[in-house]
């Protein structure tokens, strides 16, 4: 057995995984679920966002078939207030698997912050519309879904001129290529950043239970720097260099550390080059 392990690390040092287009099968994903997902029309888009400022009668707030409690924050003086309106989740729930973003609301400083590092005795989950205002001006609009950025978001400055626009689908940008284990599109599969129509950005694939399988970046559509690998408890599996440059095309990506799933090296290309000098 011990022969058989050793003669099948010498394959993969001496280069039968070194191509791009094998090592890319390391990292494959078998859909079962369209890469896509369903956004609104454009016409829906956009269409232009009720006012605020009409008076309701005050009835419990749903969005996404959750109800909510509204918040607000005020900063600033005179002709500068900005006051932020919000709405939170009743119940705290922890963001999902490995998000970037996390928004809620930290009733003891009265403000909302961006950090997966939560005091939860003090937070208040951020869902819901959220509007940002310096007097009548809306500065930002846009919706929550669990503490991350859904939907349409634009952001205006006081003259009420578009600064920015961009659509979110539970926190990832609405460009990116989404896959689904499940055709409720609850189990996150795969992530694929695309940028003005080629991979450009960081990629993530995850395990049906949630947990991150694979993490890497793609730079004008090519894989660059390193890739990592994960076991479904979260142990790290294996290591795949590619260039930093993507157009470096005399590079050839490489295994340069594999684990087994309790932990334990199994192949190291840096001691395995040592050796064979």
């Amino acid at each position: 057995m011990k022969k058989l392990l050793t003669f099948l690390f010498t394959l993969l040092a001496l280069g039968v995984f070194a191509q791009d287009e094998s090592l890319a099968d390391l990292f494959k994903v078998n859909y079962e679920t369209p890469l896509t997902i369903e956004l609104e029309s454009e016409e829906e888009l956009e269409a232009p966002v009720e006012p605020i400022t009409k008076k309701k009668k005050e009835k419990p707030k749903v969005f996404f078939g959750i109800k909510t409690k509204r918040g607000f924050t005020r900063t600033g003086f005179g002709k500068n207030v900005v006051v932020e309106l919000f709405h939170y989740l009743k119940h705290y729930e922890e963001p999902a698997p490995y998000m970037r973003n996390f928004y809620w609301y930290n009733f003891k400083k009265r403000k909302i912050i961006n950090s997966l590092k939560v005091d939860k005795k003090n937070a208040g989950v951020l869902h819901g519309h959220y509007v940002k205002k310096l007097g009548d001006q809306v500065l930002e609009e846009g919706y929550y879904y669990k503490g991350v950025k859904h939907k349409r978001w634009v952001r205006l400055n006081r003259h009420d001129i578009l600064q920015d626009k961009a659509v979110y689908w539970k926190g990832w940008p609405q460009q990116s290529l989404l896959a689904f284990y499940d055709f409720q599109r609850n189990q996150l599969k795969e992530v694929i950043p695309v940028h003005f129509g080629e991979r450009d950005g960081t990629y993530y694939a995850f395990h049906s239970n949630g947990k991150l399988a694979v993490r890497g970046k793609y730079k004008f559509d090519h894989k660059v720097g390193l890739w990592r690998e994960y076991y479904s408890n979260r142990r790290i599996k294996r290591e795949v260099v590619y260039p930093e440059d993507p157009f470096d095309f005399n590079f050839e990506p490489y295994i340069t550390k594999e684990w087994s799933e309790k932990g334990i090296l199994i192949y190291d290309h840096g001691k395995y080059i040592s050796s064979i000098k």
